[in-house]
Parts: structure tokens; sequence; C-alpha cells
């Protein structure tokens, strides 16, 4: 994954929202708060590395040779490891806990996954409920896009796109982790789409980063998501203008399952 592109997939879940809060109106005793946006005047943020530490499976070099439109491309390698000096990428961090009463209006702006290079890019993608996901193909070859949810609420996702016919747009309704994102056509395309209730989350990027600004002060539990090793979780408290740090390191075989 391009350096460029990286960094604004880690970036993601923060850019998303204007800066600026305003409650929709007056909220009765009890009643949870609806929020426009982000208030990043008091907020806090969260930032760490994640860690891989042991022996990763190597990347295997993609054959692409039994589609010449995809063959003449830059050689592509499997992503369910990516490890750069001990830094772990593509985890999905975002706040599990501690927003329950608050209520973030979903962007109208999409999520783009380009179908770039005959591969999901990202591999790794974060969209909060109601969001707009768009996908669009960059290449000179059909390309179609099955996602198969799990969670009532959410529908599926199955449509081909051919080349330069603008884009496809879905949304989905409920959150959920890491539905898996794969094409009929080239068996070797696969991605991972996470569904939040929430704009508090980043994807962590080649050297293991990941950084989310704007949280209200209070106390959260975090959670980072790999698609093979599982999760893990740690309870922080966030102060207004405070950044707290917080890594999480994964070893082979590590991590509990949703």
């Amino acid at each position: 994954m391009k350096a460029e592109r990286v960094v604004a997939i880690v970036t993601l879940g923060t850019l998303l929202m204007a800066a600026g809060c305003k409650k929709s109106q007056a909220p009765s005793p009890g009643a949870p708060l609806h929020y426009a946006s982000i208030d990043y005047r008091d907020g806090g943020s969260v930032e760490g590395t994640i860690h891989f530490v042991g022996k990763a499976p190597k990347p295997r070099k993609i054959d692409m040779s039994k589609y010449p439109a995809c063959a003449g491309g830059p050689p592509s390698y499997t992503q369910g490891y990516v490890v750069s000096h001990g830094g772990l990428a593509n985890v999905f961090v975002y706040i599990s806990r501690g927003l329950e009463n608050r209520v973030y209006k979903a962007p109208s702006k999409p999520v783009i996954i380009d179908e770039r290079d005959c591969r999901f890019v990202p591999h790794v993608a974060g969209v909060m409920t109601g969001q707009p996901v768009e996908w669009v193909n960059d290449d000179a070859v059909v390309h179609d896009v099955h996602v198969a949810p799990s969670v009532a609420g959410n529908q599926p996702v199955d449509f081909s796109l051919l080349p330069g016919s603008g884009a496809m747009q879905h949304t989905f309704a409920k959150p959920e982790l890491m539905m898996s994102m794969r094409s009929g056509d080239q068996p070797w395309m696969h991605g991972f789409i996470n569904v939040v209730s929430n704009p508090f989350y980043a994807i962590s990027g080649d050297s293991g980063q990941y950084i989310i600004h704007g949280l209200p002060p209070g106390a959260y539990t975090l959670v980072a998501y790999q698609e093979h090793l599982g999760m893990k979780t740690a309870d922080i408290t966030i102060g207004p203008d405070h950044t707290v740090t917080q890594d999480f390191t994964f070893t082979p075989g590590s991590g509990s399952a949703q």
C-alpha cells in the first residue's frame, strides 16, 4: 500500500467530521445528546502503535497470470499480515464503550474503496452507520463486489462494475466488524469493512501507528482488531486537551475472537 494512501486511511475516522459541535436541540433529562460533528475544543486524543512480536507469516506474491488485464500491474502480495519493523498495519482501532449517551450524525461524504491494480484499496476500511460506502473501478477489467453481513439489518452487497462505469454506493445500518469483502471474478481480491456507530476510529498505517482526535473527556474502552489475530482491548481515560498513549501488542495466535 502506498504511503500516501495509508496516511489517508489512518486519519479516516477523525477527518470525516467538520470541526465544531452543535446539538440538534435541547435534550430532555436522560435523553441521548445528538451532535452534528466532533467538538475539538475540549477534546482529547488517543494515539499509539500496534506492535507485532514474533514471526509473522510471510506475504505471498499473488499470481494474476490468468488475468492479463491484472497481470500487467505492479507485483501484489497478500495483506493478511503487514509488518514493518515490528509495526502491524491494517488494524482497526475504535472506541467500543463510553459514548452510549452521545449520538453522532453520519457524514454524507462517502468512504471510497478503489478497485485498483486488481486489489481493494484500502484493504481495511472504516465507516459509520448510515454513511455511504462507494466502490470505484479504476481498472480495465470488470470487477464484482460481494459483502455478506451477519448482523440483522445490514443488507448484502452484490454487484459488478464495468471499467469506467462510475461508482456504486451502499450503506450499512448496524455496527458490524470485519465484514468480508470479496470479488468472485478475481478470487485474491479480499478486504474488510468495519461499521461503527461513532466517528472515533482509525486504521493503523505501515508503521503500526494510529491516532484518534476529538474524544470528549471521559472513560472509554478502546479496541484493536486484526483480521487474523482477533481483538485486544484497553481501558483509557481522556481529559480535556489531553493525549493518551495506548499501544497494543499482538503475537502469533494472540487476541480474542469477536
